[in-house]
């Protein structure tokens, strides 16, 4: 989901609607965060199509129904938030937007005009979707108390959420005050209030906000977290700080045009996250055979290690490589065509070979790698021929390289069809030396 448009605290991305039932009201989702199910009436559907991400990663496009209801338990995207997730009479809604004054909801199977129907909404996606959002404003507010940072947008992300900050750099030092301020904020148990006003409302010039959107209609909603923020906003929210539980802030990265991305988690996500954490800490115990907090230490000594290992391993694979040249130029098959295949290797291992070999009269072919499946190849020797032979050397191997100076060296993928190539090398020396 991409960054939505500014709305918190200088810019609101509101889409408070009323129903023609109720004019004064906005959505039930709204009036009620907590409410999990509820009863109303279909007021239209009508065919439609929606476009999803297929399971390839590919749009696929579903054929379907745009249901309107008298009033929704369901909440439709904007201001930075997803769309909710339920059921209408236990059939599933895929999508919820708003569209002007009522919200579509778009299902597979088509329902009556002027039906009852029970709603029910995915509440672990909700409550989610409540903590995250409601630990946005309270992020927000207090990172421009504190420091002054404004949020230019924010993103209620599948996993992660994200402020925008108006600051090309924050500190870590920032980073962890604001975390202190916020985690005070949920102990001291701060009540959250939602507030219906009037656009000719006196109070509405008293909170922060850019303008409505254009097809704004009925009261403007503002979010009130008691003695830190008033904003107005369309999402839903906690009633109180306490329900986010804990907000955690996992650093910052450089975002577009100056700006600086906060990333943060919090309520069940944090705890998601920490579950996650540890059963890595866990497992690194277990390979590392020490406690976690010698976890650092141990891979440390495990890279160098490594790297030590690596040099070393590289040194003797040289040394191999100028071995196997001198046995290759002294055995009683040179000549001709040459064939070499080692599995362990790489390309500076048969180029060195080819190096010490420097034989411009015989055609040389090495290859490392699976004897069955993917590796590398080269191919040596005369300009002429190898120019020749390179394409036909890798398109037999079904792989791909280039070449030049009398070298052609790539991929393959089939390192089974070896005999193939030396059969075709073969054809060509022949061929050359009848003509000649």
């Amino acid at each position: 989901m991409k960054f939505a448009p500014p709305h918190f605290p200088s810019a609101p991305k509101l889409c408070l609607l009323p129903v023609p039932e109720t004019p004064a009201m906005a959505f039930r989702c709204q009036r009620d965060s907590y409410a999990r199910e509820f009863t109303t009436t279909v007021v239209s559907c009508r065919p439609a199509e929606l476009q999803i991400e297929g399971s390839n990663g590919k749009k696929e496009v579903l054929s379907g129904f745009q249901v309107v209801l008298e009033d929704t338990l369901l909440f439709p995207e904007g201001g930075g938030q997803p769309d909710d997730r339920g059921t209408i009479n236990d059939i599933s809604v895929l999508r919820v937007t708003r569209q002007g004054s009522q919200a579509d909801h778009f299902t597979q199977t088509p329902l009556v005009p002027g039906s009852q129907v029970q709603v029910r909404v995915d509440w672990e996606r909700r409550f989610d979707h409540m903590q995250q959002h409601s630990g946005q404003h309270l992020i927000t507010a207090v990172a421009d108390h504190l420091f002054g940072l404004k949020t230019t947008s924010w993103e209620l992300g599948r996993l992660r959420s994200v402020i925008e900050l108006d600051s090309p750099s924050v500190t870590s030092e920032q980073v962890a005050a604001i975390e202190q301020s916020v985690n005070e904020k949920i102990r001291d148990r701060l009540p959250v209030n939602v507030q219906e006003l009037s656009l000719d409302d006196p109070e509405v010039e008293q909170v922060r906000g850019r303008g409505l959107p254009d097809d704004h209609a009925g009261p403007i909603r503002v979010v009130t977290i008691k003695g830190v923020d008033s904003n107005m906003c369309c999402g839903t929210h906690v009633s109180n700080l306490s329900d986010l539980q804990v907000i955690k802030i996992l650093g910052t990265e450089k975002g577009k045009k100056n700006k600086t991305n906060l990333i943060f988690l919090a309520g069940n996500r944090v705890l998601k996250w920490m579950e996650r954490s540890h059963g890595t800490e866990k497992a690194l115990t277990a390979l590392l055979k020490c406690g976690a907090e010698e976890h650092v230490e141990a891979v440390k000594k495990l890279q160098n290690s490594t790297k030590l290992l690596q040099k070393n391993n590289l040194n003797l694979l040289r040394d191999l490589a100028v071995h196997t040249a001198h046995s290759l130029r002294n055995s009683p098959d040179w000549g001709g065509v040459v064939v070499f295949h080692r599995k362990e290797g790489d390309s500076e291992f048969m180029n060195i070979i080819a190096n010490e070999i420097g034989s411009e009269e015989t055609l040389l072919f090495l290859t490392v790698g699976d004897e069955k499946g993917a590796g590398l190849f080269l191919l040596a020797g005369p300009a002429e021929a190898v120019e020749t032979l390179g394409p036909r050397v890798a398109e037999v191997l079904e792989g791909k390289g280039a070449g030049k100076k009398g070298r052609f060296q790539g991929k393959a993928a089939k390192m089974s069809r070896r005999t193939e190539v030396r059969a075709l090398l073969q054809d060509y020396i022949g061929t050359q030396s009848a003509e000649e």
